[in-house]
């Protein structure tokens, strides 16, 4: 069931090898998806519906309670039929693993690989990595989580490092790691550290989030792209004030966006630029919209100025 990753590749690699009638290379497009965590009041496909129709390239799946759950009764022929409709729509695809209350009703995203019950999010991961295999998607993308109290710092990497080793040898997709402001994995360097600690293995990619960027990164947006563009295999797109964490529409943060975007065309990054706001479902069809035009006159304006 490749179909749909399949889309994104061919579309990319010949927009970037499209020549202009000056002879000179055309720059290619970058190809916008929104996450299923903000469209987490509609079924999901109608969600995916929303988002071809607004002309979304791809789409962000959390595996979750209603949204494609790896636990649920009939899991295999639930993937298969959204195999399908990703398919039939043209939508590529990136598996996120973020659903906050998925394996435990009582505490925010636990268990991490961080805690002693740390097989469980293992199993949740390696059934991520085959719902992502089964769907064609570009990657898998997961974080570390917040250190328990009781785990010692180097009991915690100890854990994490184990954790993904486990995952590269089981997952058939690329990994994208996410730093996330508050977990032990928190920024580049961060993740630097742990694909160090991992012998900097082919399988283990970047999940760049660019809100993040502007929060807690030293370097200003678009040198913290180019730092890491060899690594990126997923990127989640949203605004974000310094040093504050929350998910904010695109244009009401800090953030420039166009030299962000021409960084990313520069750089040939081909894999999806994913909408990531988790916090507004309550208005998903109009965010959603309001999102793809705004990233789609960022575009254009990095493409003027580079001209």
């Amino acid at each position: 069931m490749t179909g749909a990753s399949t889309r994104g590749t061919t579309a990319g690699a010949a927009a970037s090898t499209a020549v202009g009638t000056a002879g000179a290379t055309a720059p290619r497009a970058l190809r916008f998806g929104y996450g299923t965590n903000g469209f987490a009041d509609h079924r999901l496909e109608d969600a995916l519906d929303v988002m071809a129709a607004l002309g979304y390239d791809g789409v962000a799946l959390t595996l979750d309670h209603d949204h494609l759950d790896p636990y649920a009764p009939g899991a295999a022929r639930r993937v298969a039929a959204v195999a399908d409709r990703l398919r039939d729509l043209q939508l590529g695809v990136v598996v996120e693993t973020g659903a906050r209350y998925l394996l435990d009703p009582w505490h925010k995203h636990a268990p991490t690989l961080l805690h002693d019950d740390g097989h469980l999010r293992l199993d949740f991961l390696r059934r991520g990595a085959a719902v992502a295999a089964d769907l064609g998607a570009e990657a898998l993308s997961l974080w570390a989580g917040v250190r328990p109290a009781s785990v010692p710092d180097h009991l915690a990497w100890e854990r994490l490092v184990d954790g993904c080793a486990h995952l590269l040898d089981a997952a058939t997709v690329p990994l994208g790691f996410e730093p996330e402001p508050g977990m032990l994995v928190a920024t580049i360097a961060d993740w630097r550290r742990l694909r160090d600690a991992l012998g900097r293995p082919e399988g283990f990619g970047l999940t760049l989030d660019i809100g993040h960027c502007r929060c807690l990164e030293p370097d200003p947006v678009p040198g913290c792209v180019e730092s890491v563009a060899e690594h990126l295999v997923n990127v989640q797109i949203d605004d974000m004030r310094r040093g504050v964490h929350e998910h904010l529409e695109l244009g009401t943060g800090e953030i420039d966006f166009p030299p962000v975007l021409a960084t990313l065309a520069a750089c040939g990054y081909t894999g999806l630029v994913a909408v990531e706001l988790p916090r507004h479902s309550h208005a998903a069809p109009e965010v959603a919209a309001r999102s793809i035009a705004f990233l789609r006159a960022a575009e254009r304006s990095a493409g003027e100025g580079s001209r």
